[in-house]
């Protein structure tokens, strides 16, 4: 889940921590479409040794996407999880492993938030049939047209959790996709694949970490192994940067806000099932040929370099004169806990601090101004020294009355410019707006297909006239309703309803007012705040889910049973006298199993996902644990303004009264269901030309039933043990395709076998270090990424790793060019019908290309722009010299005037490229390398471009 607006506060902070991926698309040939060969080098200038897929991340938006039409039945979502897969697979192009984990069973702290998280996604889908229903019949009642409803069952997104038939049904399909791959494609060729299912206990990103954790602590590592990291959850940031990698990288897809999203009811786009009118659909092109085709491009890829992340960090906590040594590492894990006060997926956040007013910004200048009292850093490797975290937490508890109070005004600001905003739309909206074919249309759109032609302008343009003067003058004092139109009676009180102001949801704590701690545990924990026994227990709790969490990022789950047993948080100042709190944790503490979980977060709406033994006790008013699953349950907004940002109020699940429940049903399982409760381990796969294949094949010869070392030097060091798996996918053995409109893998050559990290003592502490050996990558950031603008240009992220990267485009004279050259009657361009203007040539240039006009067509049809970038011939290596723009390849046109002139001016328009005739890199970015043009080179792009220009 992650930390709500961190990555969009991170990202705008730090903007070059973003990169744009360079994604090579697939093409066709001759109908057939050509698969992106991921053998090659990586378009995006870097390569990378591991890729890690935090699996739930991709499964959600490949089964119940947002922006499109659902997948219709689960074999659909599977291909589409396969496709997701290759896609990302294609951009990072991992060469020694790739990893794929999926969530498995949570520890206790995580299920509170997953049954919140459930009960919601339950109760919304039913109240959202609801309203698509009433609307529905509200529609055909008033006549209106709609299409015939589909009769398909709903799907229930509570399926993604460990130990339902779904995720036992994506595990064999995965272990498919592998197989296939590890057969047909070039680049897993030499590939170690490592799946981790459901099965397998934790959360898939802190699986991945506990892998990594425990390489990293092998002799046979590799300290400078370059990491990828798929996910969109904002704490991957912090669990990245715990690592004490320095090569590690995030890709996530960029989140564009206000996506397009169809009609529930008629499956159009531009409006909600709320405002639906039942209108039928509009043709789209001339001959509807756009009818299926959705207004939204394919979402786009980032990488996140946590590389230039570090680099911002350590000079933003660098401090001098410190009383101890400074440790930039150490420093990083301080800045990683701090921004657990704002939020995290176990505990809630202070009351004080909200990332949007800038808390972590607060965080850290109030620890730079106190670390110089604490005499060292607050954790080291995930353990946290209390005495000190009371020092920053007390120095934030001083100004918390002054952050209510200034959140009060800019809340007031903010409500005061939005009415102002509403009053002057409503008062500049038009008296009449024509419709039909005089609609106005937008600059450029009136070509476009599927718009009106006036047949007849005159008869339009009298029906519009005649229409404007029956309506009824509008005088400068004339009130208006609500929509806008005028009102019948000027001195009429305008009705509640129609008012500016929108209903805001009663707030009986008041935090900006005096009394506020008093009224916050009398309305959230329903206590008098001078019990102070109470408030300790809270304060107690909470600083226990501190420690907690971070040891979890940097050492694994301390303790599966623990979790926060309050809905809200304390605040700072209360934090008085923490630092003699006990922070250990019961050990030996086992996870759920998959069915018992299931029974824990799963609302009685979702208990078709369990057998009907256990699912009756959800719902049966006789059972023991009947208050567990209530029908409903309040949202407390707690400030906020979305029922999403709320509290839900849900009882917590007692742990001895449920598996005492479960006991009675135990024995009503099936073996399916046994098997499916059962908790697994990971599975490795290779290909046949991987060294470890043949290593692998004997042990299936010989039939070892003890645990093998696996040997580090054929698999880049990874070292852990092997079992023998019973459901093994074995050379020269058919494998089954589950999903039917896939093939079977007649011909496999692939290998699976179990596979287990190398294992540590309980109390074993992994050093959050960084690794003798490790070598720091070069420094990206230049002194003008500092500055807080750029020559009030707006930044903009680059392509790939290579910041000397030059995208592909047109200049001005091309487009003219190619406005000369393209029919007349098409009327497209801008320069369709003038000539080029003289002042664009110098001197006497333009004559002579009168006289030639009739060969630019050829010449450009006998030259393609790819050609340009792989073997330039010795003209593009001539450049152009335009004074304060910089060089710039030649195109065609300007290419033959030059040619033309070559024997008069040999090089006075010439300049030096640079390798392979790759012109010097245009700073168009407003001076933000902060380095001269001159005597820079660049390397030659790839021949596989960003554009495909066939």
């Amino acid at each position: 889940m992650g930390v709500p607006a961190f990555f969009r506060w991170l990202s705008r902070k730090y903007p070059s921590i973003i990169v744009n991926c360079v994604e090579e698309k697939p093409k066709e040939c001759n109908g057939v479409k050509v698969p992106v060969d991921a053998s090659k080098p990586n378009p995006n200038d870097v390569e990378f040794d591991n890729l890690y897929l935090d699996m739930n991340g991709i499964i959600h938006p490949c089964t119940h996407p947002e922006d499109k039409p659902a997948p219709k039945n689960e074999d659909e979502m599977m291909v589409a999880i396969f496709e997701y897969i290759d896609r990302l697979f294609n951009i990072v192009r991992p060469r020694r492993l790739l990893y794929m984990a999926i969530d498995g069973v949570a520890p206790r702290a995580k299920m509170n938030q997953q049954r919140s998280r459930r009960f919601r996604a339950s109760k919304e889908g039913m109240e959202a049939a609801v309203e698509k229903q009433r609307v529905r019949e509200e529609i055909l009642a008033k006549g209106g047209y709609l299409p015939p409803e589909e009769i398909k069952e709903r799907f229930d997104s509570n399926c993604i959790t460990p130990g339902t038939e779904f995720m036992d049904n994506l595990a064999k399909c995965l272990r498919y996709y592998i197989a296939d791959r590890l057969n047909n494609d070039p680049g897993w060729k030499n590939l170690t694949v490592i799946l981790s299912d459901a099965s397998a206990p934790g959360e898939g990103e802190h699986k991945i970490m506990d892998y990594i954790r425990r390489q990293r602590a092998q002799p046979n590592h590799d300290p400078n192994t370059h990491h990828c990291l798929c996910g969109a959850d904002a704490d991957l940031i912090m669990l990245g940067l715990a690592t004490h990698e320095p090569n590690f990288t995030i890709i996530r897809e960029e989140f564009k806000p206000n996506k397009p999203k169809p009609c529930g009811l008629c499956n159009q786009f531009g409006h909600e099932v709320k405002d639906c009118e039942g209108l039928p659909r509009e043709k789209k092109g001339k001959h509807d040929e756009l009818a299926d085709s959705l207004p939204c491009a394919e979402g786009e890829f980032i990488f996140l370099r946590l590389n230039v992340l570090r680099e911002y960090l350590e000079r933003e906590l660098t401090m001098a004169s410190l009383p101890f040594t400074f440790d930039v590492e150490r420093s990083i894990d301080d800045w990683v806990f701090m921004c657990f006060f704002v939020g995290n997926d176990f505990l809630p956040h202070l009351p004080s601090l909200e990332i949007r007013e800038g808390a972590i910004d607060r965080l850290v200048n109030i620890y730079k101004n106190v670390v110089h009292k604490t005499g060292g850093y607050l954790t080291e490797s995930g353990y946290v020294n209390l005495q000190r975290v009371q020092m920053i937490m007390l120095a934030v508890g001083e100004v918390e009355d002054s952050i209510f109070k200034k959140r009060k005004d800019d809340e007031d600001s903010f409500r005061r410019r939005q009415k102002e905003k509403r009053k002057r739309m409503k008062r500049d909206q038009p008296a009449f707006t024509p419709s039909g074919i005089l609609t106005p249309h937008a600059l450029g759109s009136r070509n476009s297909p599927g718009s009106q032609v006036a047949s007849n302008p005159r008869q339009a343009a009298y029906e519009m006239r005649m229409q404007t003067n029956s309506s009824p003058s509008v005088s400068p004092n004339t009130s208006f309703t609500s929509d806008g139109s005028p009102s019948p009676l000027g001195g009429i009180k305008r009705k509640a309803e129609d008012s500016d102001s929108e209903p805001e949801p009663e707030d009986n704590v008041r935090l900006w007012e005096a009394g506020w701690k008093q009224r916050y545990y009398k309305n959230k924990f329903d206590v008098d705040a001078a019990d102070e026994k109470f408030r300790r227990k809270v304060v107690q709790s909470y600083v226990e889910g501190l420690c907690w969490v971070l040891r979890y990022y940097y050492q694994g789950c301390a303790s599966w049973k623990w979790y926060y047993p309050f809905h809200y948080a304390p605040f700072a100042s209360d934090f008085e006298g923490i630092a003699d709190m006990p922070s250990d944790f019961e050990k030996g503490t086992k996870p759920f199993k998959p069915l018992e979980q299931l029974m824990g977060v799963f609302p009685a709406a979702s208990g078709n996902f369990l057998p009907p033994s256990w699912r009756k006790l959800m719902s049966d008013p006789d059972s023991s644990i009947i208050d567990f699953y209530p029908e409903d349950f309040a949202i407390d907004l707690n400030g906020k303004k979305y029922a999403w940002q709320g509290v839900a109020l849900l009882p917590f699940v007692d742990e001895r009264r449920l598996r005492a429940a479960l006991e009675e049903v135990y024995p009503d399982l099936t073996p399916e269901e046994n098997r499916r409760n059962s908790l697994g381990g990971d599975v490795l796969f290779v290909g046949k030309h991987h060294p470890l294949h043949d290593f692998i094949s004997e042990l299936y010869r010989t039939g070892s039933t003890e645990p093998v070392d696996v040997p580090p030097e054929l698999c880049h060091g990874i070292q852990g043990k092997f079992s023998l798996d019973e459901e093994a996918i074995l050379p020269d053995q058919v494998v089954c395709s589950p999903v039917p409109m896939l093939r079977d893998l007649a011909q496999n050559t692939a290998i699976s076998i179990n596979f287990k990290d190398p294992q540590f003592a309980e109390d074993y502490v992994f050093k959050a270090i960084l690794l003798p050996g490790a070598r720091k990558p070069a420094a990206v950031l230049k002194p003008s990424d500092w500055e807080k603008s750029s020559n009030g240009r707006q930044w903009k992220p680059q392509l790939g790793f290579n910041r000397d990267r030059r995208p592909v485009h047109l200049d001005q004279a091309a487009f003219r060019t190619l406005g000369h050259i393209m029919p007349r009657g098409s009327g497209t361009g801008v320069y369709s019908n003038t000539a080029p203007p003289p002042a664009t040539y110098q001197g006497s240039l333009y004559r002579p290309l009168l006289r030639g006009q009739a060969q630019i067509p050829k010449l450009m049809s006998n030259m393609r722009p790819q050609d340009s970038w792989r073997g330039p011939p010795p003209l593009f290596q001539q450049q152009r010299f335009d004074r304060g723009v910089g060089a710039e390849p030649l195109l065609p046109w300007n290419r033959m005037l030059q040619t033309q002139n070559a024997a008069f001016q040999p090089n006075q328009y010439q300049m030096l490229a640079g390798p392979g005739g790759y012109p010097p890199r245009r700073d168009d970015r407003g001076g933000r390398q902060g380095y001269p043009r001159e005597g820079r080179k660049y390397p030659l792009p790839p021949p596989s471009g960003r554009y495909s220009w066939n």
